[in-house]
């Protein structure tokens, strides 16, 4: 437990800061996982939206330091390889 004043204030900061990653990290994940789930039902429409809200997710949690610049390029990238992969499998 901290003892003095600002100790208390820098854990009660943290703590709050925690919150705040842990649900922007789930809702990038959400977003993936929607993004997949599109790309599965092979639905056109959701599938370009689900892309352009998991990269603009990507963007920013790699701008907010949340996830590492280059695991955000590496997502992005997987993602761009599987929608190619599959239109290929489908034509």
């Amino acid at each position: 437990m901290p003892r003095t004043k600002s100790a208390n204030k820098a854990l009660r900061q943290s703590l709050r800061k925690r919150q705040n990653n842990l649900s922007k990290l789930r809702s990038l994940k959400t977003s993936i996982k929607n993004c997949k789930k599109a790309l599965i039902a092979e639905n056109k429409e959701s599938l370009k939206s689900s892309l352009s809200i998991a990269y603009k997710a990507l963007d920013k949690a790699a701008k907010t330091k949340l996830i590492k610049k280059n695991k955000a390029n590496r997502l992005k990238s997987k993602l761009a390889q599987r929608i190619t992969k599959s239109s290929k499998a489908s034509s």
